[in-house]
């Protein structure tokens, strides 16, 4: 039978690995919800618990894991609502025991927020304004940036070799090919000007609210993207919906950090290449018998043939005049 690397990730490993830098556990364990990663509550001897996260072997190298720290850690200096990891007495954030790479976090409460309230975009758009502003001082050198190439042509190599279902090969090929030429000519305008540091993954699941502050969780896919990557996943509803959201996001956002309109052209294509990817993600992830258990729908022939026509309906998006700022 095989085995994956996170089936020797076990309770004593795991409070050995938090010890091991220092801390003394009272043995008590919750895992948390997460499935990219490993993320556990650690009790803690006369102290409040805290936050341990197992990376991904093989997915991140260290320089790459530090460079997503030290950015949280920037955004933390200049008082912005992050949780950034925890720094050692020798100034370190990421540690090693055994084979794997893990990073501390202190812990904290709240709740998701309630996205069809106003004033909420309004906050959000503030706390990502002065996120961006932060992000655009200087330029990432080992994290990846979003892509056509990445996120869609090589997804759909992967998908198309053993996933998608022999009756539906040839209606995803043509159909993502035809996508990858609308989403293609909308990211040739993204020009190197437009690249800054961003979160890479802002949906609700990483914003914990409270006392109406929003403070942003997990920048383990933080990247080198335009700004509209961090904002567009806020959206939804009807196009008139969609418009008033945005348009609160922008008029927050605008208070610490300029926004460029033309970056509402792309969110349609951002939204393709993030759709293709997950079902990706997924898939590559297969062999992690965590992903099976959790996402059971996936790779069903009724899940492929759903992908498809949600793909089919980004299509007409794409053809659609961008949205406008009220």
């Amino acid at each position: 039978m095989k085995t994956h690397p996170y089936d020797r990730l076990n309770p004593d490993m795991i409070i050995d690995a938090v010890e091991s830098v220092g801390y003394l556990s009272d043995a008590r364990l919750l895992a948390l919800n997460s499935y990219e990663n490993r993320v556990y509550q650690v009790g803690i001897e006369d102290a409040q618990p805290i936050i341990a996260k197992f990376y991904r072997p093989g997915r991140w190298s260290e320089a790459q894991i530090r460079e997503e720290h030290a950015f949280s850690l920037e955004l933390a200096e200049a008082e912005i609502s992050v949780v950034p990891p925890m720094v050692d007495a020798h100034g370190s954030t990421l540690h090693r025991y055994d084979d794997f790479q893990f990073a501390l976090f202190a812990r904290r409460g709240g709740y998701p927020p309630e996205l069809d309230n106003l004033d909420n975009l309004l906050v959000l758009g503030r706390t990502l304004g002065r996120i961006h502003a932060i992000g655009r001082t200087q330029p990432f050198a080992h994290r990846q940036a979003i892509s056509v190439q990445r996120m869609l042509r090589d997804s759909c190599e992967f998908l198309l070799d053993g996933f998608i279902p022999k009756d539906l090969i040839d209606a995803y090929a043509s159909l993502t090919s035809d996508l990858d030429t609308l989403t293609s000519t909308l990211m040739a305008e993204v020009g190197d000007e437009d690249l800054i540091r961003v979160h890479g993954d802002c949906h609700v699941g990483n914003i914990l609210w409270r006392d109406d502050t929003a403070h942003f969780v997990d920048f383990d896919d933080c990247c080198s993207a335009p700004a509209i990557q961090d904002l567009w996943m806020f959206l939804n509803g009807e196009r008139h919906d969609r418009q008033l959201q945005l348009s609160e996001l922008i008029e927050g956002y605008s208070e610490f950090c300029d926004f460029d309109p033309r970056q509402i052209r792309w969110v349609e294509a951002l939204r393709t290449l993030r759709l293709v990817h997950y079902a990706a993600w997924l898939a590559r992830r297969w062999e992690d018998p965590a992903f099976p258990r959790s996402f059971t729908w996936f790779n069903s022939e009724r899940y492929w043939a759903d992908h498809i026509l949600e793909l089919r309906e980004q299509m007409s998006a794409l053809h659609e005049e961008p949205l406008q700022l009220i």
